[in-house]
């Protein structure tokens, strides 16, 4: 009964938000992202519900369903022609140097105060984690030979300071980017509506706005998941972002979704489609606040592995915003290839529902496949140099 009562509120609550942001403006001038993450971490931290092991496996089941379900949904609703591949390029470059230039600096800054040879590791783990993600940093702690407590520590504050950077996205990154750097150039043909009450469009069916593209997207997902299952566990999670991005842009040229979409640019309306995909953006998030019990976080271990971790996510954020500005990168762009490299490309439709921006999407993908795909590399090559 509790697991039926759990699935209800898992679902429910992010369509409950955002049916009220239709009515309520302020909770769409907030983000309905950042309401969800406050009532998740307050459920949370209140109720005993975490205490219950398959409540948690349940949350976190329904939360990895959220972004292979939006992905395809708002990919297929999207007109791609905003998409630029050389400030796409340009970005990932900065993001890249950022995360490579602090985190070296901070090795030399933190390995007084421990072992020399734990910091490299530390610091090649973390460069596979920050350029790539979670799939890089196991094959880089087994390929740098980290003793597991090491890895226990990481893994720990990597979850506890990237889950403080995204409440600082969610709640602040949009007006605290767009201050600090230069307006991102409207696209028309890429640009979400302003408001997550706008009409949906009106001259198609449900069956053409909803029923199909749920269906294309359930076949997008299976077909993706399995192709992912092919190969070992390092790579299926790259694997599967790249055939859900690749699948759901071939698709979005179909002509029934050309002509959804050019409609939707027309009337500045956003079709039902991409409000369902909108909705799993919000479900995940919500499964990521529900998930995260400040009871059970342990922050007794290794404290410089800590200061560490937290130098190299805010300082590297400092250093982009200052390259970016120096090189005229817009602020969503920006933002979304700091989110795309330190929470990993799962994060990026959130950003872009956040930003209003679905041009955002393939960006902010783009970086963070090519972020796996070097990750290992430069993580590895790294500590090499350093040892």
């Amino acid at each position: 009964m509790s697991q039926i009562l759990y699935i209800i509120y898992l679902l429910s609550v992010p369509a409950i938000v955002m049916l009220l942001a239709r009515k309520w403006t302020w909770i769409d001038r907030v983000s309905p992202m950042a309401v969800l993450y406050i009532i998740g971490l307050l459920v949370a931290n209140i109720t005993p519900w975490l205490a219950d092991e398959s409540l948690l496996s349940l949350n976190n089941f329904v939360g990895n369903l959220g972004i292979p379900m939006a992905i395809p949904l708002m990919l297929i609703s999207c007109r791609l022609s905003g998409w630029s591949l050389g400030r796409t390029i340009k970005a990932f470059l900065i993001g890249l140097g950022s995360v490579l230039t602090i985190t070296i600096a901070g090795f030399f800054l933190f390995q007084s105060l421990g072992n020399h040879e734990q910091f490299a590791q530390i610091c090649a783990v973390a460069i596979g984690i920050y350029t790539g993600g979670i799939p890089n940093m196991g094959a880089i702690a087994q390929g740098v030979h980290m003793d597991q407590a090491t890895y226990l520590y990481v893994t720990s504050y990597d979850l506890i300071i990237t889950g403080l950077y995204l409440v600082f996205v969610i709640c602040f990154g949009r007006p605290v980017f767009r201050f600090l750097l230069p307006a991102s150039k409207p696209q028309a043909s890429a640009t979400l509506p302003q408001k997550t009450n706008d009409t949906p469009l009106r001259h198609y069916s449900i069956l053409q706005q909803i029923i199909i593209p749920a269906s294309l997207t359930l076949a997008i997902a299976g077909i993706s998941y399995y192709v992912s299952t092919l190969f070992s566990e390092s790579l299926s999670t790259p694997v599967l972002i790249l055939m859900l991005t690749t699948l759901s842009i071939g698709c979005s040229f179909l002509p029934w979704c050309q002509q959804i979409n050019i409609q939707a640019d027309a009337e500045k309306r956003q079709a039902h489609s991409f409000t369902l995909g909108l909705y799993f953006v919000y479900l995940f998030c919500f499964s990521i606040a529900n998930a995260c019990n400040v009871r059970t976080m342990d922050l007794t271990g290794s404290l410089p592995i800590l200061w560490y971790i937290l130098f190299i996510i805010f300082g590297s954020l400092v250093l982009q915003i200052i390259l970016s500005r120096l090189f005229r990168v817009d602020a969503d762009t920006t933002l979304v290839s700091s989110v795309a490299l330190i929470n990993s490309p799962p994060f990026v439709p959130l950003v872009a529902a956040l930003l209003n921006n679905k041009d955002l999407i393939i960006v902010g993908i783009t970086i963070g496949l090519l972020g796996y795909m070097l990750g290992n590399y430069l993580g590895l090559a790294i500590f090499f140099i350093l040892t």
